[in-house]
């Protein structure tokens, strides 16, 4: 039980896992701001068009109430997440790609016969093909 208890400790105090469960928190943090600034600013402009906020759009069949006003909103909000996550992860990209040199080309691995244009080993002295002794660079 002993080991149990020390494989979980590592496991979860591993910075992976913290990491991620300060996404997590930050996360939700962001989703309520988001869905205040549809709900508070976006939803009432957008409302103007048909007269009311557009959480107030239902729709009545039979007993049953239909709120598309409210999904309207939760796609809304989805949408701006969305945006704000690829900017955000944009922003990460370009970021550490500054700090990251060019990668230097690879050596080339083989060159071309003068004689009969093959390709070749870059290391031959004689050429596989034609025979030919290949000049010293």
């Amino acid at each position: 039980m002993k080991k149990f208890i020390e494989e979980f400790k590592a496991f979860a105090l591993r910075g992976n896992v913290m990491d991620m469960a300060i996404g997590v928190i930050i996360g939700g943090a962001f989703t309520s701001i988001v869905t205040s600034l549809t709900e508070n600013l976006i939803n009432p402009i957008l409302g103007l068009f048909g007269g009311t906020d557009l959480s107030g759009f239902v729709l009545n069949l039979g007993g049953v109430e239909l709120r598309y006003g409210a999904f309207i909103t939760s796609i809304i909000n989805f949408l701006i997440m969305a945006f704000v996550l690829f900017c955000l992860l944009k922003a990460v990209n370009k970021l550490t790609a500054l700090g990251k040199k060019p990668e230097a080309p690879a050596e080339p691995t083989t060159k071309v016969c003068p004689f009969c244009c093959s390709e070749i080993p870059i290391k031959a002295v004689k050429c596989a093909h034609c025979g030919s002794d290949q000049p010293k660079e």
